[in-house]
C-alpha cells in the first residue's frame, strides 16, 4: 500500500464483493439502492474484465449471493466463510493471489460495520490498496455504516462510488467499452 492514495489501474485492479446474500439483504437500511448499485458496478466490472472474488458468510444460514447478483458478478464460484474477515479463510487469499499482478482491491458488499471493516482492515495489513464504494456496502444502521467508512478511511482506505470506480478503472472515452460504460451508467 502506498502513503499516497493511488489511482485505480484496470490491469492492477480486483474485485470483492462481501455476502450479498438473500437473507442478510432484507435487513439492510439501503437494500434496495445498495442492491441497484451493486448491480451496475459488477456488470460494469465485467465489461472491464476485472475479476470479482464472491464470498458468503455461513450459507446455510444465510443462503446463497442474491440470484441477480450472482448472475452480475459472472459466477457461480464463491468462497465460504465463517469468519467475518475474509482474510483468515485460505480460499479467499488463494483468489487473491490468483491475480498477483492486482495488489488493488475494489471492496462491496455488507454489513459494512463487520465483515468489509474487518476485510478492508486485513487487506490494508497485507500492503494492499484498498477502495471502498461507498454506495454499494450497507449496515443495519446508518451509524454502523458512517462509522465504519470513516474508520477504513483513517486506516488508510481510499472511498469511491460504483460510478466514479467505473469511469476511473476505464480511464479514457471515445471505446465501444466507454459506451457500454455510459450506457450502464444511465
Amino acid at each position: 500500500m502506498s502513503e499516497i492514495p493511488k489511482r485505480m489501474e484496470r490491469e492492477k485492479t480486483q474485485a470483492v464483493m462481501i455476502d450479498m446474500q438473500e437473507r442478510l439483504l432484507p435487513a439492510m437500511e439501503r437494500q434496495a439502492e445498495v442492491r441497484e448499485k451493486t448491480d451496475m458496478l459488477l456488470r460494469g466490472l465485467q465489461i472491464l474484465e476485472i475479476p470479482v472474488t464472491v464470498t458468503q458468510q455461513y450459507t446455510r444460514g444465510l443462503g446463497p449471493t442474491e440470484e441477480r447478483l450472482r448472475e452480475a458478478a459472472g459466477t457461480e464460484d464463491y468462497v465460504e466463510k465463517l469468519s467475518f474477515s475474509c482474510f483468515p479463510e485460505p480460499a479467499f487469499r488463494e483468489a487473491l493471489e490468483a491475480h498477483p499482478e492486482r495488489d488493488a482491491v475494489l471492496l462491496f458488499g455488507v454489513e459494512t460495520h463487520v465483515c468489509v471493516l474487518q476485510t478492508a482492515l486485513d487487506l490494508l495489513t497485507s500492503r494492499r490498496d484498498v477502495f471502498i464504494v461507498c454506495d454499494c456496502v450497507d449496515s443495519r444502521s446508518r451509524s454502523d455504516r458512517e462509522v465504519a467508512l470513516r474508520r477504513m478511511e483513517a486506516a488508510g482506505a481510499v472511498l469511491t462510488t460504483a460510478e466514479s470506480a467505473l469511469f476511473e478503472l476505464l480511464g479514457r472515452a471515445g471505446s465501444d467499452t466507454f459506451r457500454s460504460i455510459s450506457k450502464l451508467v444511465k
